[in-house]
């Protein structure tokens, strides 16, 4: 049996979306047949069932863990940021090198498990474990870097472009990491070849493992007052980051409603998720619209799988852009839920890629014509044959343990 070394910076599915993608793929891979073990930088007590997991301790008595703390003190005493002037000379911050000498120092100390593999999962805009593993060159023979995003932030598409402190240091430690890693992993066929536009060597030892869906049953939870079953529940579960600007979708649900009255009884537009630069305008639009509901706060990843699988519809909102080489988190969730997604980003994006460019439900995010006829044409599907399934056995196959198996198989030779 095939050995991986999985180094993690967090098994915690409650903290991000992309920690959630990350232990269904861990999740994945024992079912694949591999023996695994994970090294985790979550910073507390947390275990995958039936997977051996050890959690990595900070080192808190270096010298860097108390530059990062004197930092950490001085923001929240007196607002003054040094982060922005520490990066700019050092690349990173005090906090996230001594992250990574902690990492390296447990790492170093394994001597009873020999890896095949060394897998590298990270979350947001850290990749702790990858600054990690890039240090140790006895490992680099049998490294995966694996790269949920665009990094760095400057290397993203419009609109979230923008140069960080040290982003020169930043893109020099990618191209050493796309240099050393015997294997580059994406989620996303566009994010390889987005990211290959930058690093030319990208495409040459690159593999596309999308997110993963997971098999595990959850257990039957009493669903929340405000969502009703048998109502028409078009349903948008995850944070609204900056540009994911829901004005559209609430234009159009309100217009379908003005032109349908007779709906008002029955659809309705909830959106999950923690407060966010948009909730205002969205509690404003519940004040206005009471068949629209909106959680302030975060709601448990048991919950929202729940009504995800309960929905009439599920939403996947992306940003006003010319291209978006993201898979999103949730995509393997609404595939599994087996529910008609309603698409709602550029034409250009992984999402429609997958789905086909001929899929029915899409539109740009602020074509409100477009997407109330949408929900016209899908309440209408819903009033006449209740459930409508999204059916697509093809994506079931590609984000499964099996087509994950098949990959490392055929291409890593595992």
């Amino acid at each position: 049996m095939k050995k991986i070394l999985v180094v993690a910076e967090s098994i915690d599915i409650e903290d991000s979306s992309g920690t959630k993608g990350r232990v269904a793929l861990i999740k994945n891979l024992v079912d694949a047949g591999y023996d695994l073990r994970v090294y985790h930088y979550t910073l507390k007590e947390i275990e995958i069932e039936g997977i051996p997991c050890y959690p990595i301790e900070e080192n808190r008595s270096s010298l860097l863990f108390y530059l990062s703390r004197i930092e950490r003190h001085l923001r929240r005493k007196t607002g003054i940021k040094l982060n922005p002037l520490i990066e700019k000379y050092f690349g990173f911050s005090f906090t996230l090198i001594n992250d990574r000498n902690s990492i390296v120092e447990a790492l170093s100390k394994i001597n009873d498990f020999d890896p095949d593999l060394v897998l590298t999962l990270s979350k947001g805009g850290s990749f702790r474990p990858h600054h990690a593993v890039l240090k140790m060159k006895n490992l680099h023979s049998r490294w995966m870097a694996y790269l949920h995003d665009p990094y760095p932030m400057h290397l993203y598409p419009a609109p979230y472009r923008w140069y960080e402190p040290g982003h020169a240091m930043k893109e020099e430690f990618v191209r050493e990491m796309f240099e050393k890693a015997n294997y580059l992993a994406f989620p996303s066929k566009l994010l390889k070849e987005w990211m290959g536009s930058f690093f030319p060597n990208v495409m040459d030892k690159s593999v596309i493992i999308p997110h993963q869906i997971s098999n595990n049953q959850l257990n039957k939870i009493e669903l929340p007052v405000y969502f009703d079953i048998t109502k028409f529940n078009i349903l948008h579960a995850g944070y609204l980051l900056k540009g994911r600007d829901p004005q559209g979708i609430l234009q159009a649900f309100k217009k379908f409603l003005n032109e349908n009255p007779d709906a008002k009884k029955d659809a309705r537009l909830i959106f999950l998720g923690g407060k966010n630069v948009y909730t205002g305008e969205l509690i404003n639009s519940r004040k206005e619209t009471p068949q629209i509901n909106v959680s302030e706060d975060y709601v448990p990843f048991s919950e929202v799988s729940m009504m995800q699988d309960q929905a009439s519809v599920n939403i996947i909102l992306e940003t006003k852009s010319e291209v978006s080489p993201f898979l999103p988190g949730k995509f393997p969730h609404c595939i599994m839920a087996n529910k008609p997604i309603l698409l709602l980003g550029p034409s250009r994006s992984e999402s429609k890629r997958l789905l086909g460019n001929d899929y029915t439900y899409w539109s740009e995010i602020d074509d409100v014509e477009s997407i109330k006829r949408i929900i016209e044409d899908l309440y209408t599907n819903w009033k006449g044959h209740g459930t409508i399934e999204m059916d697509r056995p093809d994506l079931k196959c590609y984000m499964s343990v099996q087509y994950l198996k098949k990959t490392f198989t055929s291409v890593l030779g595992i």
